[in-house]
């Protein structure tokens, strides 16, 4: 059984800059809800409660999201607004939520090598904390059923187009199913003429803890970092990885277009205004 989950939000959200200076990208909110709020709760609907998320310098903000506000519940409680003194309790109470700092930014893989003592000899998801996944059955389960069936490591994948084949990390390997392959490389932002397949890495992963045996033997790689993709390469040489088509849609927060659309995407599907908004976004086209 999979009991423990991983949240690497350590980066520094260069690519939303000015607002990351002094905010965590994981705390960008879709409409009122941050970003890693999301990410949490997907791992809570997969049946994990206890959560390990890598931090870094700047990222207090994270620990306080998912901490008791005393003042601010015992104003709520006066005032008798009875719905958002539950949702501040529900919140803090969601899962047990632990933190480590990672040092500097060198990489996913060395972020996620911080976790060693907090998951010890166990399998355990990650969950990128800038990545929001919309699915009926969340993605994390999908990997964990995966797993239990398969016994190896496996990794989200999703079809992206050729001109941004060489944003993610690729997979390649041998199809089992239509939703289920078995690996046989990865690559870390290719080039689309090098490139084993258009699957890629989206986000979510089950890992074994041989993980952090090959992290240690992995050299800097892109841009001078330890990157998870080159751990997980040589993870493959001693035993089976997959790959699982995601079923769902992942949104890359880290991204201002994609952030832009899931705002709009998900403002849409709140009854309480998507009527309007609807309306508004109609009126504004049309002009």
């Amino acid at each position: 059984m999979i009991r423990k989950a991983v949240i690497p939000a350590a980066g520094l959200g260069t690519r939303f800059l000015p607002a990351t200076k002094s905010m965590p990208k994981e705390m960008l909110p879709i409409i009122d809800i941050p970003t890693i709020q999301y990410v949490v709760q997907e791992a809570v609907d997969s049946g994990i409660e206890d959560i390990l998320i890598i931090s870094g310098k700047g990222k207090r903000a994270i620990e306080d999201h998912f901490d008791r506000n005393v003042e601010l519940e015992s104003r709520l409680e006066e005032k008798e607004d009875l719905m958002w003194f539950n949702e501040m309790r529900r919140l803090a109470d969601m899962a047990n939520v632990h933190f480590v700092r990672q040092k500097e930014a060198n990489g996913l893989g060395d972020a996620i090598y911080y976790a060693r003592h907090h998951v010890g000899n166990e399998p355990f998801a990650v969950l990128l904390g800038d990545t929001i996944m919309d699915s009926v059955i969340p993605v994390t389960q999908q990997l964990m059923d995966t797993y239990e069936q398969y016994g190896g490591s496996v990794i989200a994948v999703e079809e992206v187009p050729a001109n941004k084949v060489n944003r993610y990390g690729i997979v390649g390997g041998n199809s089992l199913s239509d939703s289920i392959m078995e690996l046989s490389t990865l690559v870390e932002k290719p080039a689309v003429e090098s490139a084993p397949s258009n699957l890629a890495i989206a986000g979510r992963y089950i890992l074994t803890p041989e993980i952090f045996q090959t992290i240690e033997q992995t050299p800097k790689g892109k841009n001078n970092e330890i990157q998870l993709t080159d751990s997980m390469l040589l993870l493959l040489k001693r035993e089976n990885i997959y790959a699982h088509r995601i079923e769902g849609k992942r949104h890359d927060i880290g991204d201002k277009l994609d952030y832009l659309k899931t705002t709009v995407e998900f403002a849409l599907n709140r009854k309480e205004f998507a009527e309007p908004f609807r309306k508004f976004l109609i009126d504004i086209l049309n002009k």
